[in-house]
């Protein structure tokens, strides 16, 4: 990592009355984990993928419990998704460099060996199918944009040999997702923009290939698993729906039938192999519901008592009936927890919170509703520090925008909460989980709408009695850098203290140098960078820099692809040329976000130490 420093970091000049009982290591003392599982066939093993070696590595472990056994010791590689052979024999898994995103494919025996490289494209982005496997196991089917950079195909890869086909290239956005019971036909997502996709059947022995999906308007269309007869599969929509419903469609007709639509997001389906079993997840105010459903009496199944939480991941073995989660909890960080559905019972895999923490003395966050300029209510998770106050608090700005922040272990929020700093993080106007409509009032309106929920949250907060309205900060990482960036410039007077993460300053140089398989997206997303310059350029951070008053620390990754360093330089330059001072750390080996433990921790520990100099130290009268 370099660092360019302006002025050196200091510490906490402050600390409140009562001193934390914990430090920042404990509170940090937790296993990450990437968002996949994967089952060996019988269901007696699960892989998954944390960072307990420094960097997200592959890990199997007897389902039931048992000493876990790790798979691959990369350093600078980060291993991002996991698939089981049927055979039960092989992994397959994706990796990317230095947090690069250009993921290669690899295999490796399960039972431990050293990883084969599938592809070796330097400079080209490889996905995994959600079932990647053909039945027979012969065969694996892939993402990549080999062949055009703006385009993503669909690829098929002989694991007897090294011969691969291109069943799909047609100039679209094409994802594989799982192969009928009988391997002669493909489900094939193609997306145009996060509201909008389609599924395709790819019948392989002749190349059919058959739009199942066809639609007017925004509508998002994502396959599930087959059903283990082969007639259909059930997949997630919205179609004619402002929330994500589970449908059934059958192959042969294209009949298209609802199964669960509830007034919330489904959000994860598996099904295993066996027909036995159909899996759901459904998104409710932020908590996670699990569904099960016994296929062979169409009854539900019912389940033991689960955490509260949110579900990261649902898997299912293929046979076997073990159901695998990664659950996060508000006061516990992400484990892996297996379901028995035979037998009933649930089992906590996984023992990452290594802190020795009491979770009593952690701080859940409340759901509250703040009133904004349009007239509609902000939903947000409101973290109170423990005694009467006043309290600084920091408002969390979460990614995406397309994304939404849940109820899940913050180890920056603890520490924070642990200081006497409190936390808002709101899902404002873009965010997932309260309809499309909602979602999609962020398209083409960065730094527009969002911008008036953001004053709104800091008015909330000032009217809050145990709030100092004067000790605001504002954070966060991607589109929350970009939005704590537009607080600063365009709403400067309340801030008293920001950190921007990989957040991009100007849309214009943004949406130019997003990834190619993005860029035809942009223009309906964030607007034309060609053709709409000045339409960008006055909702750009940049255009109101000098406005800024806070000080600022910009986090960023050397080799982040989707906002690339110009965008933090630009910023970082301008506000320097003026005589204003700010903290610049750029991390060589990282890219949009943190692989490594190490790198992570220290980006953590910058940004509390740098809200407790500013927030505590102003209270304490320094």
């Amino acid at each position: 990592m370099t660092t360019e420093t302006q002025p050196p970091a200091g510490q906490p000049t402050a600390v409140p009355a009562e001193r934390p009982r914990y430090t920042f290591e404990r509170f940090n003392a937790a296993r990450r984990y990437q968002p996949t599982l994967a089952f060996s066939p019988d269901g007696a093993e699960i892989a998954y993928v944390d960072n307990t070696s420094g960097q997200f590595n592959l890990w199997r472990q007897p389902s039931g419990g048992g000493y876990p056994h790790q798979l691959t010791v990369f350093e600078d590689q980060t291993v991002r998704e996991v698939a089981w052979s049927p055979d039960g024999a092989t992994l397959v898994f994706a990796a990317d460099r230095a947090g690069d995103e250009f993921n290669q494919i690899y295999r490796l025996p399960a039972q431990g060996g050293w990883p084969e490289a599938l592809t070796d494209a330097p400079g080209v982005r490889h996905y995994l199918g959600d079932a990647p496997f053909s039945p027979d196991g012969r065969q694996l089917t892939y993402a990549g944009n080999d062949r055009n950079p703006t385009d993503q195909d669909v690829l098929i890869r002989d694991l007897g040999g090294s011969e691969v086909g291109r069943p799909v290239a047609n100039g679209t956005l094409s994802s594989p997702a799982a192969w009928s019971p009988d391997g002669r036909a493909l489900t094939v997502a193609e997306i145009r923009s996060n509201t909008d996709s389609d599924i395709r059947l790819l019948t392989l022995a002749d190349g059919d290939s058959r739009l199942l999906t066809a639609h007017e308007g925004e509508a998002k269309f994502f396959p599930g698993p087959w059903a283990a007869d082969g007639s259909g599969f059930w997949l997630l929509t919205d179609a004619d729906r402002e929330f994500t419903g589970l449908a059934f469609i059958e192959v042969a007709t294209g009949e298209r039938r609802w199964v669960e639509t509830p007034e919330w997001d489904v959000e994860h389906v598996a099904a295993s192999d066996d027909g036995r079993y159909l899996a759901w997840t459904t998104n409710e105010d932020g908590i996670s519901r699990v569904h099960v459903r016994d296929l062979t009496t169409g009854q539900p199944v019912a389940l033991p008592a689960l955490p509260e939480g949110v579900v990261g991941t649902l898997a299912l073995s293929p046979r076997g009936g073990k159901l695998g989660l990664l659950l996060d909890q508000a006061r516990h960080p992400t484990e892996v927890f297996v379901v028995d559905l035979v037998a009933g019972t649930v089992g906590q895999l996984t023992h990452g919170f290594l802190g020795g923490i009491d979770e009593a003395d952690l701080i859940a966050p409340e759901l509250v509703r703040y009133p904004t300029h349009d007239g509609r209510a902000i939903p947000a998770w409101l973290y109170r520090p423990t005694g009467d106050g006043p309290f600084p608090v920091v408002l969390s700005i979460h990614g995406g925008p397309e994304w939404q922040e849940r109820p899940r272990y913050a180890a920056l929020y603890q520490h924070l909460l642990s200081l006497g700093i409190g936390v808002l993080a709101p899902n404002v106007r873009g965010s997932t989980g309260y309809g499309k409509g909602y979602q999609m009032l962020i398209h083409r309106d960065w730094g527009g709408g969002e911008l008036g929920d953001f004053k709104a949250a800091a008015e909330y907060l000032r009217g809050l009695p145990w709030v100092d309205g004067d000790r605001l900060g504002v954070y966060g990482g991607s589109f929350g850098g970009f939005a704590t960036l537009s607080c600063v410039s365009r709403l400067p007077e309340y801030w008293a203290a920001a950190v921007d993460i990989v957040g991009p300053s100007n849309l214009v140089t943004f949406a130019k140098a997003v990834p190619p398989t993005w860029r035809r997206m942009m223009a309906a997303w964030v607007g034309d960078p060609e053709t709409e310059v000045d339409f960008l350029l006055e909702r750009s951070p940049i255009t109101y820099v000098d406005a800024i008053r806070a000080p600022l620390f910009v986090i960023q990754g050397a080799n982040d692809p989707r906002v690339v360093k110009a965008e933090s330089d630009q910023i970082v330059e301008r506000l320097r040329s003026r005589g204003v001072a700010v903290r610049y750390d750029v991390y060589e080996d990282e890219g949009h976000g943190f692989t490594k433990r190490a790198n992570s921790l220290k980006a953590s520990r910058d940004t509390a130490d740098f809200f407790a100099e500013h927030l505590l130290g102003a209270a304490a009268g320094a």
